[in-house]
């Protein structure tokens, strides 16, 4: 079993890397990704997303119940999450409690048997945002950044697309 978190800015080269990481272990590598295409924009970034990765890949779109996803593909090929900080959005705009979510994932990533790489935004390294809802979800990242590296076996930290261990 393997936990790989890997961090970083946007279009750092995160998303790049676990795809590479995922695919060094055998079988098919399973994507389960966390966005949703809810404008044109979106909809052109999850499709360059798509071909880069080529058709070898399953896809899973699981914008808020990942816990469940992850028990139900564990055992098959790698999993790779992209990303966590989505996610976290997602469960804030529906009105969950992203603490206890957070504390679910972590607890079904220590049981998993298969690998499991997942992408997360590190948000914090910027300015104060000058909003309650904008400093909420730094914080909340901030907090679920920690908690998945901390379980995790290996931590990354990509800048222009080079990767720095951190664990």
């Amino acid at each position: 079993m393997a936990v790989i978190l890997i961090t970083g800015g946007a279009r750092s080269g995160k998303s790049r890397r676990a795809e590479f990481r995922a695919r060094s272990f055998p079988g098919q590598p399973v994507y389960i990704a966390t966005a949703e295409a809810l404008d044109a924009e979106m909809d052109e970034r999850i499709a360059k997303h798509r071909a880069r990765r080529g058709s070898d890949w399953i896809e899973r779109e699981v914008p808020l119940d990942l816990v469940e996803v992850l028990s139900e593909t564990d055992g098959a090929g790698a999993r790779l999450v992209d990303c966590l900080t989505l996610w976290l959005s997602n469960l804030l705009h529906a009105g969950r409690d992203w603490s206890q979510e957070v504390t679910r994932l972590a607890d079904t990533l220590s049981r998993q048997h298969g690998p499991v790489v997942l992408v997360t935004n590190e948000v914090g390294l910027g300015i104060v945002p000058d909003n309650a809802l904008a400093r909420t979800f730094r914080d909340a990242a901030g907090i679920m950044n920690q908690t998945i590296a901390g379980i995790a076996d290996e931590v990354e930290f990509v800048v222009a697309g080079l990767p720095m261990k951190l664990k």
